[in-house]
């Protein structure tokens, strides 16, 4: 219930549950403030005092951060005796700041000047503690702390970490990580929200500061975008000094509510990394293309030399023209980047098949979430995700199975251990075993790699024969119930424990804890798709959540947890093979009607191929040309040595990227392109919120932006595109895509961010997805039985161990970026491979050794780390490390329905290896 009451001689209503200070901002008065963070989630403390306020009537002076008014209570915010006791706190506090101040700028220096304190009479009460450079991205200065805890709060409350927290007693008492360690030995993962909220500069961004540990860099200019990493979709703060990106910040986007992790916050000065290309570039005459073959980035010209954009597009475009008119639409293919804009992605689709005339045009979505997709169109009728992530804020149970968010998706990983110090309770299900959210789950499945499907048929067959299912929900919104509950008598948890290596009891627990939640939010990730049988899995999580009605209802949905920034807008948009923009199949002659009148050409009445088929019929020869936009499938495919013997043997090849990638090892033209920060393009979420990226610097050199490359490669083939700008090819996206009627570019640029679908200019999206129906052409939801099957490449006596695959915090994707991000490399130079300590010691090495890893494919060698918690039989490794590029061992197996390989599932050996 609102409240009036009286502030500084006037009128006002508080809200229910606002702060007078609350109230006082938005009356336009400043309150000095400390300890207080006007940041989502920052409780207030009121331990500084600096805030406080005069209520009549009252004998001492009340923090207006923590404090509530009341009906008729009267708030003086100014005063002799107000502004008295706010110069002694700052007075007290300036006596043990060190001069000069590690941040002339500081929330803390800003105050006390407006405040009118520049010196103290009082002495400082200890020795300044020495200062903490241990770690490359955060500078540390506890001579300037202040002990207002909001450090503590970010790391604790906000992110989940725990490492920071205050050690030893009375006035010797200090901000300590873990058990007073140096930062850079303590658990810190560098997320950076304690430097963002330090009101002092006691903690710093390292690459800001001097020798001495003063903030000697500031910025002239700042842009609001977005994150160019993971599938959250963080909205963020560039800080330009020139045209150098010099810092980041997180913003209050709805995604991430200020938050960010290591990557997006210290991982963009690859932007400025002298490895960027900038000019584009032509293979010599008499040098030959090879598999193996390597080249130095910093010296391309040992291979390729420069040339003009004229002399280089009429190239690039005249070979796979040449190839076209000579062999057809079928010799050519295209991959585009799930790290590009929409509207880059949606003209390099329109490219491939109006100027190609095929549809063999494919994405990473195929290495990420195509099982996902084929099983949620299969059985929902939409290839979303049917709520945000932050939905499990109002969840009662929440299942995280084959997926580490606090690693993959680290903000999304937040709101998860949020919701857990809320009362949720969450179960984790991961064959590799202890992960970051582990600590926080009420149950920990570590079931036995590729046997999903056995685990979640047996959960489903405890729903249905305890009667924990939802009939009604069931009766109403779903078909196949019947087939479904025949199919689940032969998978009982006590048939299944064998094969899935979880006991009978557990099993039970889970399901029931499941079924019995009024909400419940299922996240999945890789560690379901990227399996022979990926689908199936993906199936069996939609079977499990149509039983208990968990979907379209707050705090409940499915969530497969997007990999890339804008896999999910680079899918809307139709860079897949067999779909045009919102998902409409290419082989149904009405779709195709309605895209070759939209667009004015004759298309392909046949679904294209994908990535690995792709690749495949070029090592076969049967396509002869490619152009490759932002994507490395040198790095990302799997069975490498069989990937780059494909691009080697192309005819033709362009690609387009910022770095001389190990695909462009085999490109007869390269063309240098924009990165992220030097681009205004549209994004989509894994929460399927639609975001403006805006550009903050200017390409280096002659690299372009990559709209503009794709047009003229376009007008380059014949095409007479005009576009001026991203603006233009939004709009022409949205006359094709109804989801985005209701989102103009103008909306955007006002708003920054809109959920789809969206039907119209006041909406505001819709978040959850369907409370009242799907769109199938009954409307209802389909339940599809699949049947355990094991793995592709199964263990043997010559490859007695399971490896697995997949990226590490401080890492993206290929390494393309992140390796040359300074900070990110620093934290995690090396190549290793994780090994419970148990095989360590039967392979005869220890923690930091070296070791051979070897499949049916391939070896490599790379360091070892011991993890605790992993099972025996395992094998993790990282493949963003090309000098032990971790794909050279995976297996190429193909789920038959979403065309993903098996990267998380093949046979291994570890062996030791000489140094």
């Amino acid at each position: 219930m609102s409240v009036e009451f009286t502030l500084d001689g006037r009128a006002v209503v508080a809200e229910p549950g606002e702060t007078i200070w609350q109230v006082a901002k938005r009356s336009g008065l400043a309150i000095p403030h400390l300890c207080h963070c006007d940041r989502p989630g920052y409780r207030p403390d009121g331990n500084c005092r600096a805030c406080v306020v005069e209520i009549e009537g009252e004998r001492t002076l009340a923090a207006s951060c923590v404090r509530q008014p009341t009906a008729g209570m009267v708030v003086r915010t100014a005063g002799e005796r107000v502004e008295k006791a706010r110069r002694m706190v700052f007075e007290l506090l300036v006596a043990d700041q060190p001069e000069p101040p590690p941040d002339s700028t500081s929330a803390f220096n800003g105050w006390a000047e407006r405040l009118g304190v520049r010196a103290s009479r009082f002495v400082r009460s200890e020795p300044s503690p020495a200062a903490d450079r241990s770690h490359v991205a955060i500078a540390v200065r506890r001579d300037a702390c202040i002990h207002c805890g909001l450090c503590i709060r970010a790391c604790r409350e906000i992110q989940g970490n725990d490492v920071l927290g205050m050690a030893r007693r009375g006035r010797r008492s200090q901000i300590a990580f873990d058990l007073d360690d140096p930062l850079g030995a303590s658990r810190c993962v560098a997320c950076g929200e304690c430097v963002e909220v330090c009101p002092t500069g006691a903690l710093l961004e390292a690459g800001l500061v001097d020798g001495r540990g003063i903030r000697s860099i500031w910025a002239d200019r700042s842009v609001a975008s977005v994150c160019p990493y993971c599938g959250v979709g963080c909205q963020l703060t560039f800080h330009v000094r020139g045209n150098q990106l010099i810092a980041v910040d997180g913003a209050d986007g709805p995604a991430n509510r200020g938050r960010l992790c290591v990557k997006g916050r210290f991982g963009f000065d690859y932007v400025h990394h002298p490895h960027r290309l900038t000019k584009p570039l032509i293979r010599k005459a008499g040098v030959p293309k090879r598999g193996d073959e390597l080249v130095d980035p910093a010296n391309p010209h040992t291979h390729f030399r420069e040339a003009s954009w004229e002399e280089a597009l009429e190239l690039a475009a005249g070979g796979l023209r040449r190839i076209r008119d000579r062999r057809g639409s079928q010799a050519l293919a295209g991959f585009g980047s799930a790290k590009g804009s929409n509207e880059e992605a949606y003209l390099f689709q329109k490219l491939v098949r109006v100027g190609f005339g095929t549809n063999n045009v494919d994405h990473c979505t195929r290495l990420c979430h195509a099982s996902s997709v084929a099983a949620l169109m299969e059985n929902i009728g939409s290839g979303a995700v049917t709520a945000p992530f932050e939905e499990c804020l109002n969840s009662e149970v929440i299942l995280v199975i084959g997926c580490n968010p606090t690693v993959n998706h680290p903000v999304a990983g937040t709101f998860i251990k949020n919701a857990v110090a809320k009362g949720a309770q969450l179960v984790v299900m991961d064959p590799r075993g202890a992960q970051g959210l582990t600590r926080h789950a009420a149950l920990e499945l570590a079931f036995r790699p590729g046997s999903d499907v056995a685990l979640i048929n047996a959960l489903m067959h405890v729903i249905v024969t305890e009667g924990l299912h939802d009939p009604a929900y069931i009766a109403e919104h779903t078909i196949g119930f019947a087939e479904l509950r025949d199919h689940l008598a032969g998978y009982a948890p006590e048939a299944m424990a064998g094969i899935c290596g979880i006991a009978p009891g557990t099993i039970r627990a889970v399901a029931r804890l499941y079924a019995k939640a009024r909400s419940a939010m299922l996240f999945w990730g890789m560690g379901v798709a990227q399996h022979v049988h990926g689908t199936d899995n993906a199936r069996c999580l939609i079977s499990l959540a149509l039983l208990c009605g968990h979907i379209g209802k707050p705090g409940s949905g499915l969530h497969p947890l997007r990999g890339q920034n804008n896999v999910q807008g680079a899918s809307d948009v139709g860079l897949i093979p067999m779909v045009y923009p919102e998902y409409r199949s290419v082989e149904k002659a009405d779709v195709r009607g309605f895209f070759e009148d939209y667009w004015g050409a004759k298309l392909d009445p046949r679904r294209g191929l994908t990535v690995v088929e792709i690749l495949n019929a070029a090592f076969e020869g049967r396509i002869t040309g490619m152009y490759i936009m932002g994507e490395n499938p040198a790095m990302s495919d799997p069975d490498l040595a069989h990937a780059r013997a494909a691009l080697a043997s192309l005819e033709h090849l362009v690609v387009q990227d910022i770095f001389l990638t190990e695909t462009a090892f085999h490109a007869d033209v390269i063309l240098p392109a924009s990165a992220f920060p030097e681009k205004t393009g549209t994004f989509t979420n894994t929460d399927r919120r639609v975001q403006l990226g805006r550009q903050a610097i200017d390409p280096p050199g002659d690299a372009r932006q990559d709209w503009w490359i794709v047009q003229e490669m376009a007008r380059a083939i014949g095409l007479d595109w005009r576009y001026g700008g991203p603006a233009d090819v939004y709009a022409e996206m949205r006359g094709c895509m109804p989801s985005l009627r209701g989102i103009s570019w103008q909306r955007l640029e006002r708003e920054s961010c809109v959920t789809h679908p969206c039907t119209d200019e006041h909406s505001p999206g819709q978040a959850i997805l369907f409370a009242t129906g799907f769109p199938t052409p009954m409307g209802k939801a389909r339940f599809t039985p699949a049947g355990f099957l094991p793995p592709d490449d199964l263990p043997d006596p010559e490859f007695p161990l399971v490896l697995t695959t997949g990226r590490i915090l401080e890492h993206w994707h290929t390494g393309a970026m992140t390796r040359r991000a300074a900070r990110l490399d620093a934290i995690e130079p090396v190549a290793t491979v994780q090994l419970s300590p148990a095989l360590l010691a039967r392979v005869g090495v220890t923690a930091g050794g070296l070791v051979r890893i070897l499949t049916r494919r391939g070896e490599i060698i790379a360091a070892t780390r011991a993890v605790q918690g992993m099972p025996e039989e395992l094998v993790f490794m990282p493949f963003c490390y090309a000098e032990a590029a971790a794909n050279l061992l995976t297996n190429p197996a193909l789920d038959p329905d979403g065309k993903i390989p098996e990267l998380k599932y093949c046979a291994v050996r570890v062996e030791a290896a000489e140094n």
